[in-house]
């Protein structure tokens, strides 16, 4: 049986069809960087999907408000702004849909938690996915789409 990684995704805008053949020949890097394409195209996918269940331009407004730096400090400091009451109050705010069970919301908040996070650390240029590493070959791929204007 031949071994390979293989990803279709045939819905609505995203059309996407990523094969990986692994042979003897195939090299751990050569694995790593499908891999990071792939994740890459599945993060940018769950935002996407994200974006239009909640509205993330509030969040984006509150994580704008934070102090962003570069030191050690800073970035504890930052860390601790994530967990802090206003962020939480604005994902709370964000996500309280009536059409949503609680447990429904209780996973959306999770969601909106890890962009919040993620989003506040890329501003302090700190490296928290595949995302930011330049793949030969992949530079399309990796780069994030334009945000739909609605």
């Amino acid at each position: 049986m031949e071994k390979s990684i293989q990803f279709v995704a045939n819905y609505d805008e995203w059309q996407a069809v990523k094969k990986q053949k692994i042979d003897e020949k195939t090299s751990p890097k050569t694995i790593m960087e499908f891999l990071a394409s792939l994740g890459t195209s599945l993060d940018n996918k769950i935002e996407a999907n994200l974006r239009k269940i909640v509205d993330l331009k509030k969040l984006d407004a509150t994580i704008n408000e934070l102090k962003i730096g570069k030191t050690e400090s800073e970035i504890a400091e930052i860390l601790a702004d994530v967990n802090s009451r206003k962020i939480n109050s604005t994902i709370n705010e964000i996500c309280e849909k009536p059409e949503l069970k609680p447990n429904e919301q209780k996973e959306l908040k999770g969601f909106c938690k890890v962009y919040a996070m993620k989003t506040a650390l890329k501003k302090c240029s700190l490296n928290v996915d595949y995302s930011c590493i330049e793949i030969p070959g992949m530079k399309r791929i990796m780069k994030k789409p334009k945000e739909e204007k609605i």
